[in-house]
């Protein structure tokens, strides 16, 4: 029995390897991302207060005359008075070929979200934001208009998820069939790894490392790979709901939830009053959402919805996200869903991205899910080597074979 599940391992490393590699390596750069990025673009995250904060409609309407190709989609505010302020718009197409000289700029019309992974902020009126706009709250400046696809990121992201091909290409499709291998080569792993006996788990369980390279390979694959294995069971599991509507739909089946979140209140119009302004919604949600990261704001779709306001209380999980409506009109919080007004199916499919990501417990976990990908980068390395060695160690006994035969005259 073992045989045969080694020569399934084997196939299976040997056909799925290579992008195996590709996906576990480009992981492991994707779980510091947001680090990196306000590492090495500081000025864009951060600015020095300088006097009294300008309005949010002032820093709207200043984004508006200078990026007017764009459609207002969101604010977000941080608590933290030191970071900037974030305007979402969105770009087409057409608005772009017709810009005022900032098209240029603007070439790529991905959006600012990672499909199947967005980060919060979702859509309004049917739009979601292609671009951000980054602005000083304190001197109304613009420190960049970006757009994700545009970035160093955003094409280690499309080789990770679609081998650098399209969204609904061929690379996906390589990428999810690798991702399912990837699964059955830990399982057959895990057979071939369990020991016969109590004298045996003792050598499976600790890598010698004073002895050849043979043995030190050896270990590295099989040992390190046993312990890796219930991490990247979890990572391959994420990665797949985060991927494809049928394993959610199962999902949600299993836990008998209903994925249809629950349908926001209306606002309620009044005859010759205009909607609020996005400073009368932010002065709203400060007075009634406190010990929060940040307010995200969107704007209403329609005559009769809410603006919404996404914010992250204080030391919670990033999943655990709250959603505040307001009314329009009135400016009043009249209805509110948090993580824990989900249901369990769809508890679990919001934490999907966290659990892929790593940043479900901040720091530490984003450090375990590091070396995790890493140690998965280097498994098909390790067990090639194993592979070679064993080809090389047969054809070295068949020639010996021969050489030692007398020739019958």
């Amino acid at each position: 029995m073992k045989k045969f599940f080694r020569i399934i391992h084997l196939y299976l490393g040997l056909a799925a390897g290579i992008v195996i590699m590709i996906s576990c390596l480009t992981g492991a750069i994707l779980v510091f991302e947001e680090e990196l990025m306000h590492a090495f673009n500081h000025n864009r995250y951060y600015v020095k207060a300088e006097g009294s904060q300008l309005s949010l409609d002032k820093l709207i309407t200043n984004v508006k005359l200078q990026v007017p190709e764009g459609k207002l989609v969101s604010a977000k505010v941080y608590a933290d008075e030191l970071r900037s302020i974030e305007i979402g718009i969105n770009i087409s197409d057409k608005e772009k070929e017709m810009g005022n000289g900032r098209s240029e700029e603007k070439k790529n019309d991905g959006h600012n979200h990672k499909e199947g992974m967005e980060k919060k902020g979702g859509s309004a009126n049917g739009l979601r934001a292609s671009h951000t706009v980054f602005v000083n709250q304190y001197t109304g400046k613009i420190l960049e208009v970006y757009n994700y696809k545009n970035t160093f990121f955003y094409q280690v992201f499309a080789l990770h998820r679609w081998l650098l091909g399209s969204p609904n290409g061929i690379g996906k499709v390589i990428t999810g069939i690798s991702v399912c291998i990837f699964f059955f080569i830990l399982l057959t792993g895990i057979f071939l790894w369990w020991p016969k006996s109590a004298n045996v788990l003792k050598h499976r369980l600790k890598i010698k490392t004073n002895g050849t390279f043979k043995r030190l390979n050896h270990d590295l694959h099989i040992i390190l790979g046993f312990y890796t294995s219930i991490f990247l069971f979890i990572i391959i599991i994420s990665a797949i709901s985060l991927a494809h509507d049928w394993f959610n739909d199962g999902m949600y089946k299993i836990t008998s939830s209903s994925k249809e979140l629950p349908e926001a209140p209306k606002s309620k119009i009044i005859l010759g009053k205009g909607s609020i302004s996005f400073n009368d919604v932010l002065r709203s949600a400060k007075q009634n959402i406190t010990d929060t990261e940040y307010y995200n704001i969107r704007k209403p779709k329609d005559s009769v919805a809410v603006f919404t306001v996404n914010v992250l209380p204080k030391s919670s999980m990033e999943m655990a996200t709250a959603t505040y409506y307001i009314d329009q009109y009135n400016a009043k919080v009249i209805g509110s869903l948090s993580f824990a007004d989900k249901n369990t199916g769809q508890q679990i499919r919001s934490s999907m991205k966290s659990i892929h990501t790593g940043s479900f417990f901040g720091m530490p976990s984003k450090i375990l899910w590091l070396v995790v990908s890493l140690l998965g980068f280097t498994s098909p390395i390790t067990g090639t080597i194993m592979w070679l060695k064993r080809i090389k160690k047969k054809k070295s006994k068949v020639g010996t074979k021969y050489a030692t035969t007398p020739i019958i005259q």
